[in-house]
């Protein structure tokens, strides 16, 4: 039985830092409906109360409007140290694919990827094995690789639904290492950054400083690695200045004070509240402002660390390593920035009350680990979110279709149109994908956009592609743009078919099968 399932979800927003803003639409609204009815006790004329109070009304009801997100997302967040092991063959339990509502993105970061001179080089030129798995595994379920960074042992992915695609922009990625005094990888953090929907989101994967006695150095590192790590985008320039930063990793905090046999009793029995007082992580947080700022969901499972591999019992060795939630997901709502007095000055004359208009709310709807992995000393560390916003905009930059019937046994025809303008480039390419495809660089063919000159807005461009890069054996396929400068798909055609060729029907040709889809 999940322990969380009947633990109250912990919930944020992007529009207030302190009070839940439910309550305080519901205060606004009350305001608004009281000067309605002194609107209709002041009125003398009934056609200037029946006029007042239907601004007032529709001035309510917008206000009351504005606080309810129009659209629902699902992100599926896994940690684990995997302690250089190599991945197991089964990760549908850690990324619970058949969980409703269904997922929308995945972020996976893990620590101590096997990380050996030889085997690093082999991994910067070809996908690592842990990529491998969870591609293979995502894929087949509609997931592409939006992007990935990794640093030594720590690396990050990113997946989304083929669908948000052309919604997910403004991609970027750093590293910032802390291991022997900032000069080595093996600590450290790694972050991804993105626009999602218009959304600025990050995501922040860390490895901080092992061993019991350097609590202190932890929460120095995490700081650290907060401030140094920067992009090059002028609104978001840092990781706490995105509407919500998600920082989780293998934190490496321990439970203070407690001896072994307190802390196995305490565990074994269930009475895991015990512990909470005397977590590290916990007990720092009373005392750093910065750490106040982040939030947690309760600690309902058991410690992660440390077992013996390839079992649920807690570490055996000579060392007998205390229990420890060593591996922790945090996020933070960007807080809302205090007005100062000129802005007071203008709030009290103005109509519009300052509430942010696209809001971001964050609740978290599970918080657990899966005890059933055991290559590492570690248990992987699940958290799963609801994310409710307003879309800032709903059109990709660039409309993309193919033209009539392909086949490889004739060039075929695609459109695109430049729908806004954006930073394009005559070196952005159109990809054609398999359906199924793992990430932007898996495509079966590609043809250069327009070479000559840039596309304006809404102009309709043809492009053909040759008959003998158009695969044989036909399938469903996927026109995809893909663009230099922002390191993403802009735009996706609707799915479409292939014709099997002639020649594979003379000559038999039959479709490889590979992660259940046909290749």
């Amino acid at each position: 039985m999940d322990p969380l399932t009947d633990s109250p979800r912990v919930r944020s927003d992007s529009m207030s830092s302190s009070a839940s803003q439910g309550s305080r639409s519901k205060m606004l609204l009350r305001q608004r409906l009281t000067q309605l009815l002194t609107c209709i006790e002041d009125m003398s004329s009934d056609d200037e109360a029946n006029e007042e109070v239907s601004r007032t009304l529709d001035e309510a009801f917008h206000l009351c409007g504005r606080f309810i997100p129009t659209d629902a997302f699902r992100l599926h967040m896994v940690t684990w140290n995997v302690a250089t092991a190599e991945p197991p063959e089964d990760v549908t339990s850690l990324l619970q694919l058949d969980v409703q509502p269904p997922t929308d993105l995945y972020v996976i970061g893990l620590q101590e990827v096997s990380a050996t001179p030889l085997r690093f080089i082999s991994d910067l030129l070809v996908e690592d094995s842990w990529s491998h798995v969870f591609m293979d595994t995502l894929a087949p379920r509609g997931f592409v690789k939006v992007t990935s960074v990794r640093m030594q042992g720590l690396l990050l992915l990113v997946f989304a639904k083929q669908i948000h695609l052309p919604y997910i922009r403004k991609i970027q990625t750093t590293y910032t290492r802390t291991g022997i005094f900032g000069y080595w990888g093996n600590k450290g953090g790694v972050s991804v950054r993105f626009s999602f929907y218009g959304h600025m989101v990050c995501f922040l994967n860390c490895h901080l400083a092992a061993h019991m006695n350097y609590a202190l150095q932890r929460v120095d590192e995490f700081e650290y690695i907060l401030e140094a790590q920067d992009f090059d985008v002028s609104d978001t320039p840092h990781v706490l200045d995105h509407k919500v930063a998600f920082c989780f990793g293998d934190l490496n905090f321990r439970i203070a004070d407690h001896g072994l046999h307190f802390l196995r009793s305490s565990i074994n029995s269930g009475r895991l509240n015990l512990l909470w007082s005397k977590d590290q992580l916990v007990m720092m947080k009373k005392n750093e402002p910065f750490l106040q700022e982040f939030e947690e969901g309760p600690l309902n499972f058991k410690p992660t660390y440390k077992f013996d591999r390839n079992s649920d019992t807690y570490d055996t060795s000579g060392k007998k390593r205390k229990p420890a939630w060593t591996d922790r997901i945090l996020w933070r709502i960007k807080p809302k920035a205090t007005p100062s007095e000129d802005d007071d000055e203008k709030a009290s004359t103005s109509v519009d009350d300052g509430l942010d208009e696209y809001p971001l709310l964050v609740t978290q709807d599970k918080y657990t680990s899966d005890m059933s992995y055991g290559v590492s000393d570690h248990k992987p560390v699940i958290a799963t979110f609801g994310l409710e916003l307003r879309k800032c905009f709903d059109t990709p930059l660039v409309h993309i279709s193919p033209v009539g019937i392909w086949s490889a046994d004739q060039d075929a025809l695609l459109n695109y149109t430049v729908q806004e303008d954006f930073m394009s480039s005559t070196w952005d390419w159109i990809g054609l994908y398999k359906v199924g495809f793992k990430s932007a660089s898996d495509y079966e063919t590609f043809v250069w956009v327009r070479e000559d000159e840039l596309p304006e807005t809404n102009e309709v461009i043809q492009i053909t592609v040759d008959k003998d890069e158009i695969p044989l054996l036909g399938g469903e396929y996927v026109l995809g743009y893909y663009s230099t400068n922002m390191q993403s798909i802009l735009g996706l055609s609707a799915n479409f078919q292939i014709l099997e060729s002639k020649r594979a029907v003379m000559e038999g040709l039959v479709p490889e099968n590979v992660n259940g889809l046909n290749k």
